[in-house]
């Protein structure tokens, strides 16, 4: 770290009072990434043609004809998609219906509980995922005529846990984007303040939670905000490790979400964060204004910040998130419900659309990043230059970190935990309630409201 900006961070931490106060005003691993496995003859793809000529795919099944109905929530890449697997694959129509995201997670869960009324594929969202998980309403695509399990090695770890079963015994979901979350700033206003800009110099420095606690002295001192919740960090936290064990005991209450959870309270009273999103009316105008110089998002983030802020270009930059934390912040599957009459075809399609290198160089042109690894390392992607983000290869960042990424696995009454937990950690920043304090309390009310719900929860895992 430059001189100069040490003895000015050395200054600021001894200036810093380190006792808490009261707040007012509420609101309501290290290690390079292992390299894929080589791929089996059957699973090789072609690539030996010169630059720029067409990849030959594997054969997933040409033989294979049929009629696909997919439900998704994301608009116009799909019919890309479509119309690129059909011109391979002739013999099977693919049909894609757009349904609005709430829209299609209800409805999907109202026809597979009636039997009936389902698509041969849907596209699901992780926070929506665990409605669908119990009563043996999806494909396991493990097990026959499947197989899934051939493309694991390629896959980093976290995103083939995550849409597991909640007893790690099937793959409910296709892995599909990786979605590591990640830290976009204001490399110009930090240059402008004598910070690092510099992603890998600032990444490695807000490792530590004293220096970051020492730049947003800096900045919210300038009348800048970090990112746009108060409260992010400690979520952020708990994101990383979930809510419940195998076992369903409740795991938010280690020595790591007491020590973070002190650091977001003393952010929070620096007042680090307008508590507001920045592409809300309100919020985008305070990252026009140059007052929010950072934002915490999924490595989607800077598709949406360029069609949000295209006047912003080349201004923004992309590091890890500061305290040494490393979470998925969104992410979606696809899945085969069990009623689907065309899981044949169904397969094949997805096996296209997750494993074809022409179909990645669809997905990427909207900034969908790849979560295989063989196609995140393939020189087309890893070295592109993100002009928005002033030429930073960005891509080559996500794929890292995607490595870094703790497993958990999701269950059913993740979103009941989150109701739970949100209310006591605003109390501890609103009130300076003591964290372990906090997250004992938290513990206790999952325990006794959730005892029921957990029970009946483990009697179904444990059914054959």
């Amino acid at each position: 770290m430059k001189s100069a900006f040490m003895a000015r961070t050395l200054a600021i931490l001894l200036a810093m009072v380190l006792i808490l106060t009261a707040c007012s005003g509420g609101g309501g691993s290290n290690s390079e990434p292992p390299a894929p496995s080589a791929p089996s003859a059957a699973e090789e793809e072609e690539s030996a043609q010169e630059p720029g000529e067409q990849t030959v795919v594997q054969d997933f099944g040409k033989d294979v004809s049929g009629e696909v109905t997919i439900w998704v929530f994301n608009e116009n890449v799909f019919e890309e998609i479509a119309d690129a697997f059909m011109a391979e694959y002739p013999k099977i129509k693919v049909n894609t219906i757009f349904v609005p995201f709430a829209e299609l997670h209800d409805k999907l869960q109202t026809a597979l509980a009636s039997g009936t009324g389902a698509p041969d594929i849907a596209e699901v969202e992780q926070g929506q995922f665990t409605r669908y998980v119990t009563g043996g309403v999806l494909e396991n695509l493990l097990a026959e005529p499947y197989d899934a399990g051939q493309y694991k090695d390629l896959v980093p770890e976290y995103n083939w846990e995550r849409w597991m079963s909640p007893d790690g015994k099937q793959l409910l979901g296709m892995p599909w984007d990786s979605t590591p979350g990640v830290w976009y700033y204001r490399a110009d206003i930090f240059e402008e303040l004598g910070l690092p800009s510099d992603p890998a110099e600032l990444g490695e420095y807000i490792t530590d939670g004293e220096n970051f606690l020492a730049l947003t002295q800096v900045l919210t001192s300038n009348g800048k905000y970090l990112f746009e919740w108060r409260d992010g960090p400690i979520h952020w936290a708990g994101d990383e490790i979930g809510y419940f064990d195998d076992n369903l005991n409740w795991i938010r209450d280690n020595d790591r979400l007491v020590q973070i959870l002190d650091y977001t309270k003393r952010g929070n009273q620096m007042n680090w964060a307008p508590h507001m999103g920045i592409f809300t009316d309100e919020g985008k105008q305070l990252v026009l204004s140059g007052q929010v110089a950072g934002v915490a998002l999924g490595s989607w983030g800077a598709r949406e910040l360029a069609v949000s802020f295209p006047e912003l270009s080349g201004k923004w930059r992309v590091t890890n998130l500061p305290f040494g934390l490393n979470f998925p912040i969104g992410g979606s599957s696809f899945v085969i419900p069990s009623q689907s009459p065309n899981k044949e075809a169904a397969w094949v399609y997805l096996q296209w659309a997750m494993r074809s290198e022409n179909a990645w160089k669809i997905w990427t042109k909207y900034s969908i990043q790849p979560g295989y690894s063989d196609i995140a390392q393939m020189e087309w992607y890893a070295e592109q230059a993100n002009a928005f983000l002033g030429g930073q290869q960005d891509y080559k960042m996500y794929e890292e970190l995607a490595h870094l990424i703790p497993t958990k696995r999701l269950n059913p009454l993740d979103g009941r935990g989150w109701e739970l937990w949100v209310p006591r950690i605003l109390d501890a920043l609103d009130k300076n309630i003591d964290s372990r304090t906090t997250l004992q309390l938290a513990k206790e009310d999952a325990e006794n409201i959730l005892k029921e719900d957990i029970e009946k929860l483990r009697q179904q895992l444990q059914q054959p």
